[in-house]
């Protein structure tokens, strides 16, 4: 293509306001954008690069604002092509147009904002946008004035444009109309906009509440000086025509309710009626916007008394919001029963999440509830049947049973309707309650859960798909009952689910089934092979997207049975589709993740069952890790050429790696001697990344446990970077790191001693401060433990700074390995420095009388500690200090060291 009405042999003249496209020029750039619409993908890519190369001449941007702003001739999705190109050059090049192309275009933007085609006006306010961001308002001072001055002229289409230009710049700009820097812009824009909340036009009324509405949760000074004038006008528009109208005070309401619940107190009866009112407008995004209302109630310590009156008339409001709408039906292909041969769409299948393995004291802790009401995946959107569950789930956490004399006569009504939609939402009202209502359901579940067994072969998918997730909410209650009557019959009918022929149903089963695991545990033992036989079953069934959730499920299963996987029979069903997978993935896909994670359980379960396996998935990690570290140098050394790598790929091998050294245990000693993998940790746990650096101190303390003799020649190196990171700013580095430290001060023993003054002051730090995370103080206090147990001289002359703390964080956690040599620990010290746990012994005493079952040698150290203390302070004071103990206390000391 020609450039010689761009730039001719002579230097560019100088851009003057008056501007004027060369036609020929002009012709060739409308060609370029109109076939830019072409669908053919060679086409596309040529007109990108001619459209790159035009980049070069700074007046080809004249030409762009041109096309967008006079050339009306033209169809307006050219126009706005032109418009779009432009703003992505102003994005990318900003800094190097010459000055008077920038005016030109902020003056063209301005002159046009009140185009008659919404979609160019919109356009030039995207543009508008964009300028500011760059040039951060100050280089345009005219800019706001301008457009809050169009908001008076007669002409509605230049308001409009006006507006929309305005809405978008408080969008994004909405801190810096605050700020001092910009004399605070916002302290004549709020007044201004008010003004407009009562406007003939019901678009404009819109963009004034939208404007207005950025600047609630920052409360914004200029905001909260016209707090009143602004709810006022809010409620005059409560009742407006249009449904985007309703949606902003809706949505200004629920932001309100946050910030300055003060002012809506008083008329929190009216506004809970409007509400009600709203969540079943016509209009499904004002209905959805008046739902969050619920949600944010439920946050606010008002709720229980301001709502509880309301409860008979919201509750069947919200259960029947929940209903599936003909829409949602077909968008969902509600009536495509069998559909497992179709392949999946890559775009489905949405990006997961690596969990990096976080080392516990207590490995009996629950996790969080991660299950969401993702029954309807394909509509991932947030719509109004998941925010109405939402909210009868967070209102039953609030009102618990008080919630079920109303709830249940709607319950028994939707279970049982002939209408499949009906029941379906009753489902899912049942399942959105378990967490809150669980103490009043109890005595209707074991009616409850046959039935809902019995849904599951429903002839409809999605009432099959709500079921396992119902169910899996009451998972807790189902293991507690009798295996024959209640968790065999759903165990049995969810794993003919996990093989439904409808990939909704696959999906949803697979999750519910991985719940039942965690809660079920070694329960599932008994059931193991029936159990394998389904999942292996799978793998030659499942789509991509299902095939992902089932490693979540057999890692999950590798969780909850630990050791008992560890049978001939079960390796042999479980590994070799996982290895089939594993030999077929590139090292850069992605479905790596959720099948390193899933391995990292198995060989943590299967221990030394994973031997025959484990050689070329040991190597691969570590490969994965050393790529990684490569891609991440080339990219620091020439971030040009070499993108940044996806460090999840480092992070789930060295958490793959983590769970071979805890499985193998010594058997990974080999492996390790003739691999680079320890220079390698010593780059990880430097990263700058922190889950990269907590999954190398795991690793790190799952090597010192397994193979020491690697461990030791690094230690000097390795202890600084360690002892830097037990920073509580990063909760699972900090974490994982402090584990590792205990483990090593046991391997080390009194070699420990010179690392002990850089580790002990921020561990001490850690253990008393306040809201600390339990896992976190657990893990500190048997560090300190360990490193009493190895270095006492060291450590317990700092004894009184910490153990209260230490006494309190130990006193829950059950026997074990890590508990027995903390204390230990403690026992050296106290022996060391015995006025160090005088102030404080009742919690000692506390302490020690939570073991269940101490080692004799241990109960022994125990027994000298308490009666020494009886001893030295007489029997009249030690039954003066006993006096204070609370009775069960007071009976174990005595049952167990005659105390």
């Amino acid at each position: 293509m020609k450039n010689c009405f761009l730039i001719s042999e002579k230097k560019i003249l100088m851009v003057r306001m008056e501007w004027q496209p060369a036609p020929d020029g002009l012709a060739q750039i409308l060609q370029l954008l109109k076939a830019s619409h072409s669908p053919d993908t060679e086409t596309q890519r040529d007109v990108q690069q001619k459209l790159e190369q035009l980049n070069q001449f700074p007046d080809f941007n004249n030409y762009l604002i041109y096309v967008l702003t006079k050339l009306t001739s033209e169809d307006d999705a050219t126009r706005s092509l032109s418009g779009l190109i432009l703003k992505n050059n102003v994005k990318a090049h900003m800094n190097n147009l010459p000055p008077e192309v920038i005016s030109f275009i902020k003056s063209e933007c301005l002159l046009a904002v009140g185009d008659p085609s919404p979609l160019i006006r919109a356009t030039i306010g995207i543009l508008i946008t964009t300028i500011a961001t760059r040039g951060e308002l100050c280089n345009w001072p005219e800019l706001l004035p301008s457009l809050c001055n169009m908001l008076d002229t007669p002409n509605q289409l230049v308001i409009e444009g006006a507006f929309g230009a305005l809405k978008k710049i408080c969008e994004d700009l909405a801190e810096v109309l605050d700020s001092d820097d910009q004399n605070r812009p916002l302290n004549f824009m709020i007044p201004k906009f008010l003004t407009f909340f009562r406007h003939d036009s019901s678009t404009i009324r819109s963009h004034a509440i939208a404007c207005t509405n950025q600047f609630i949760i920052s409360r914004s000074q200029a905001l909260m000086a016209h707090i009143d004038e602004f709810i006022q006008n809010l409620f005059y528009r409560a009742t407006d025509d249009d449904p985007e109208v309703r949606k902003n005070v809706c949505r200004a309401i629920v932001m309100l309710l946050e910030v300055r619940i003060d002012r809506l107190v008083p008329q929190m009866n009216n506004i809970i009626d409007y509400m009600l009112l709203r969540t079943q407008d016509g209009d499904e995004g004002v209905s959805l916007e008046a739902c969050e209302f619920w949600l944010s109630l439920a946050e606010q310590p008002i709720c229980r008394e301001v709502l509880q009156p309301h409860l008979p008339r919201l509750v069947p409001v919200l259960v029947r919001s929940m209903k599936y709408s003909e829409l949602d039906i077909i968008l969902l292909k509600g009536d495509v029963e069998e559909d497992e041969m179709i392949p999946d769409r890559e775009e489905d299948i949405r990006p997961r999440f690596h969990r990096s393995r976080s080392h516990h004291a207590n490995q009996d802790q629950d996790d969080e509830d991660e299950d969401g009401m993702d029954d309807d995946s394909s509509l991932s959107d947030w719509n109004l049947r998941k925010c109405s569950a939402a909210a009868l789930d967070v209102l039953a956490n609030v009102f618990m049973n008080e919630l079920l004399p109303v709830l249940l006569p709607i319950l028994k009504e939707t279970l049982f309707h002939p209408e499949w939609e009906v029941k379906e939402s009753g489902i899912l009202a049942l399942g959105a309650i378990a967490e809150g209502c669980m103490g009043g359901m109890v005595e209707f579940l074991s009616e409850l859960v046959p039935y809902l067994v019995n849904c599951l072969s429903d002839k409809k998918a999605l009432v099959r798909s709500i079921t396992c997730w119902t169910l899996s909410r009451y998972s807790h209650w189902v293991v507690q009952q009798p295996h024959e009557q209640f968790l065999k019959p759903l165990m049995s009918e969810l794993l003919k689910r996990i093989l439904d022929s409808n990939k909704r149903v696959q999906e949803a089963a697979c999750s519910a089934f991985a719940t039942l695991e965690e809660e079920a545990c070694t329960e599932l033992v008994p059931y193991l092979g029936f159990i394998l036989e389904t999942l292996v079953f799978a793998f030659n069934k499942y789509q991509h997207k299902n095939l992902l959730i089932l490693y979540d499920a057999i890692g999950t299963l590798a969780d909850s049975v630990g050791v008992h996987l560890n049978k001939p029979e079960y390796i042999n069903l479980i590994m070799p589709p996982l290895i089939q997978k594993w030999n077929v993935l590139k090292d850069e896909d992605k479905d790596l993740f959720p099948l390193l994670e899933c391995l990292s359980s198995v060989a943590t379960a299967l221990q030394e069952g994973f031997l025959p396996y484990c050689e070329p998935v040991f190597k691969r990690c570590v490969s994965l890790v050393e790529q990684t570290l490569n891609q991440h140098m080339a990219h620091l050394q020439n971030s040009q050429q070499f993108d940044l790598p996806d460090k999840d790929f480092m992070i789930v091998a060295l958490d793959l790696l983590s769970g071979l050294a805890e499985g193998l245990k010594t058997h990974i000693e080999g492996l390790v001697s003739s691999s680079n993998i320890m220079q390698l940790l010593f780059q990880c746990i430097q990263d700058n990344m922190p889950e990269v650096r907590q999954s190398s101190f795991a690793l790190l303390g799952d090597l010192t446990k397994a193979c020491f003799v690697h461990v030791h020649p690094c230690i000097t190196e390795f202890m600084p970077v360690l002892s830097n990171n037990l920073n509580p700013e990063y909760i699972s580095v900090c974490n994982n790191a402090t584990w590792a430290a205990g483990e090593i001060s046991v391997k080390l023993g009194g070699d420990m001693a010179p690392f002990v003054p850089s580790i002990l002051p921020p561990l001490i730090n850690i253990i008393n401060r306040p809201n600390t995370p339990k896992t976190l103080l657990e893990n500190t206090a048997i560090t300190i433990g360990r490193m009493g147990l190895v270095c006492p001289g060291i450590v317990a002359p700092s004894l009184a700074q910490f153990v209260r703390p230490w006494c309190t964080s130990l006193r829950n956690i059950r026997d074990n390995a890590e508990k027995d040599s903390a204390f230990r620990g403690m026992c050296q010290m106290i022996s060391v420095n015995p006025e160090g746990v005088l102030p404080d012994f009742i919690f000692f005493c506390d302490a020690v009388a939570s073991w269940v079952s101490p080692q004799a040698d241990l109960k022994d150290m125990f027994t000298k500690i308490l009666h020494g203390f009886k001893n030295q302070v007489g029997e009249k004071a030690w039954l003066d200090f006993s006096q204070q103990f609370p009775a069960p206390l007071k009976e174990r000391l005595l049952t167990n060291y005659n105390v």
